[in-house]
C-alpha cells in the first residue's frame, strides 16, 4: 500500500484526505533519526521539519518530499534532486497569516504591550498605565520590507491599504515592488525605515543579511521584526544593539537554533517580543496548508507532476524512477 509519511501530525482536513490515499504515518518525533527509522519505506514525504540528506538515498520508493508551507529549505535540496525526488511546496497560503502576526507584534512593540501587561498584573493600574507616556503611533512611520514574495505582497497591502503606512522595499526582483512602495537598495532601506520586516527566504545570499553593519545602520529607536529565517540576522549583533538601546525593540519569530535555550539573551530583554517560530500558524492557515500538501502529494501518486515543483530539472530522472 502506497506510504505517506509526515513529520507532524496534519489538520483533520488534509489528515481525511490522504487516509483516503494511502497509509499516512506520522512521524513519532520530528528528527532525523526517527525520520529515518519509520519513513525509509514513504512514497511520500510531507515536511514540516528538517530532513537529514541521508534520507533520500534511504527512501528507495520515495516519489516527492512535499513542504508543508511555503519555504523549501527544511529540505535538502542537492541530496533529493540526485535521488530522483520532486520537491514541491504550498506558497502563499499563510501569508495573510504572518502579515497578521506582523502588526500584532509590532503593535505591541510601540504601545509596550509586555511591560503594560507585567505591570498591571503585578504592580497595579496605575504602574501599567503609566507607560502608555511612552507609547508610539504606528501611523506616520515608514515601514521597510525585505523580501517581496508571498508575504512580503501580503504585509505590504495591510500596511499601505489599512494603515497607510510609508512602504519601502527591497527584493531580488525590483519589479515586483507593487505600485504603493518605493524600491531602495538594502543599506538605504535599513537606514530609512522605522520598522524592518524580515520576509525574505533563506539563501546562501541571505544569510547574514541584517549583518552588524546593517543593524548599526538602522535609525537609532527603529524596530526589527524577523519572520523569514533565524540565520537571516546576525544575532550578537542584534543583541547587542538591543543592549545599548540603539534599537527601540524587536520581534522575533525565528531563530538560527530552535528551539531557542531556555537561557538565551533574547528572552531577558523586555524590549523584544519572541514568539515560537508560529507567525504563519492558526486553525485556517493550518487547513490550507495541510490540504494543498495532501493535494499535491494525491497529484503526485496519480502519476502527475505538482503544480508547485521546485526542482524541475529533476524530472527526467524521476520519470526513470517511475516510468508509469
Amino acid at each position: 500500500m502506497t506510504v505517506i509519511f509526515s513529520t507532524h501530525p496534519l489538520h483533520p482536513k488534509a489528515t481525511e484526505m490522504l487516509i483516503a490515499a494511502g497509509d499516512l504515518r506520522i512521524a513519532s518525533a520530528p528528527d532525523g533519526d526517527a525520520m529515518l527509522r519509520e519513513g525509509v519505506d514513504a512514497d511520500i514525504l510531507i515536511v514540516r521539519a528538517p530532513i537529514p540528506p541521508s534520507f533520500f538515498s534511504a527512501a528507495s520508493s520515495l516519489r516527492a518530499a512535499i513542504r508543508h508551507g511555503a519555504g523549501v529549505d527544511m529540505i535538502p535540496y542537492d541530496a533529493a534532486t540526485a535521488a530522483g525526488v520532486l520537491i514541491a511546496n504550498v506558497p502563499g497560503v499563510n501569508a495573510p497569516t504572518v502579515a497578521e502576526h506582523v502588526f500584532m507584534v509590532t503593535l505591541s512593540l510601540l504601545r509596550r504591550f509586555r511591560a503594560v501587561d507585567r505591570d498591571l498584573r503585578g504592580k497595579g493600574w496605575f504602574a501599567g498605565r503609566a507607560h502608555s507616556d511612552h507609547a508610539l503611533d504606528l501611523g506616520g512611520r515608514t515601514l521597510g520590507i525585505v523580501g517581496m514574495g508571498n508575504i512580503g505582497k501580503a504585509i505590504f497591502r495591510v500596511a499601505h491599504n489599512g494603515f497607510g503606512l510609508d512602504v519601502v522595499a527591497n527584493s531580488r526582483s525590483p519589479s515586483s515592488v507593487p505600485e504603493g512602495a518605493r524600491y531602495l537598495p538594502l543599506d538605504d532601506l535599513v537606514a530609512t525605515a522605522d520598522i524592518v520586516v524580515l520576509c525574505c527566504p533563506l539563501t546562501p545570499e541571505t544569510t547574514g543579511l541584517m549583518s552588524r553593519e546593517r543593524i548599526f545602520r538602522m535609525k537609532p529607536g527603529a524596530l526589527l521584526v524577523n519572520v523569514s529565517r533565524g540565520p537571516v540576522v546576525d544575532d550578537a549583533a542584534l543583541i547587542e544593539a538591543l543592549q545599548c538601546g540603539r534599537l527601540a525593540g524587536a520581534a522575533l519569530d525565528v531563530f538560527t537554533t530552535q528551539p531557542l535555550p531556555p537561557d538565551h539573551p533574547y528572552l531577558q530583554l523586555d524590549t523584544v517580543i519572541v514568539t515560537p517560530h508560529m507567525a504563519g500558524i492558526t486553525d485556517e492557515s493550518m487547513m490550507r496548508m495541510g490540504v494543498g500538501a495532501a493535494s499535491e502529494s494525491i497529484r503526485v501518486l496519480s502519476g502527475e507532476l505538482p503544480v508547485n515543483l521546485r526542482n524541475p530539472e529533476v524530472v527526467e530522472h524521476y520519470r526513470q524512477r517511475f516510468p508509469g
